[in-house]
């Protein structure tokens, strides 16, 4: 009987040992990937620009998405969640899929920062195009022209108004439809702003720019829609740069 505790006590810590081992040597895999400069597996989608591989958190590179309670609006004037909508693309599209992440850098919150791949396409690319991103100048043009071309067919995001999310975070609100309707320009094709700002400059500002929503039109003040920005820049208006 001696013999056979003995017997169990040696298969039972054997196991132990062997458990530990796999979890000892199992942990630094992600990390030193992660020190390598990419990490790789199966993801979980937190929101539209932020993703968790493994335990590492991930902040997408170069594009700025929805937050998950924002609401977007309509051409109909029905607001819908958008930053829940653009989660849920991202879910769908990634399906659990092993993505792999290049590491760009690391934000204030400890977060890396990542340009993340479904096998050669690039993710972050794929949410800007999409409609679903916007690219986060701020910190990167890499996605500028993605965001040009959802813009352009009036994809995700683009197919209606919204605030852009950083300026979301800082508290902006879209205005309801009544407010919005009593500063419509008369010919409803006609969406260009042309503002005059407090140094006399002639800026225009495009639908889904920065400023676009902030900018009032003060027709007594000389300040005026355009149809196109052929029109607004044969009148002596810029483009805003933002």
């Amino acid at each position: 009987m001696p013999l056979l505790r003995s017997a169990h006590r040696v298969r039972v810590v054997g196991a132990f040992l062997a458990l530990l081992a796999t979890t000892i040597l199992g942990a630094p895999a992600v990390a030193a990937d992660q020190t390598s400069g990419r990490v790789s597996g199966v993801t979980s989608v937190i929101d539209a620009d932020t993703i968790e591989i493994h335990g590492v958190r991930i902040r997408l590179h170069g594009i700025d998405a929805p937050e998950s309670r924002q609401e977007c609006r309509r051409p109909t004037g029905e607001t819908w969640r958008c930053g829940q909508q653009a989660s849920l693309a991202l879910q769908d599209h990634v399906e659990r899929r092993p993505l792999s992440c290049l590491h760009r850098d690391t934000d204030h919150y400890g977060r890396m920062i990542g340009q993340c791949f479904l096998g050669d396409q690039d993710v972050n690319a794929w949410l800007v195009e999409q409609g679903w991103a916007v690219a986060y100048r701020r910190y990167s043009r890499d996605y500028v022209a993605q965001e040009n071309a959802a813009k352009t067919v009036l994809r995700g995001i683009w197919s209606g108004d919204f605030i852009m999310p950083w300026d979301w975070r800082r508290g902006q609100r879209l205005q309801s439809a009544a407010h919005d309707a009593q500063r419509q320009p008369a010919d409803p094709t006609c969406v260009i702003k042309g503002n005059i700002n407090a140094k006399g400059e002639r800026i225009y500002h495009v639908p889904g720019g920065r400023w676009y929503d902030q900018t009032r039109i003060n027709e007594s003040k000389g300040q005026r829609w355009f149809c196109s920005e052929d029109d607004a820049q044969t009148e002596g208006w810029r483009r805003s740069r933002q």
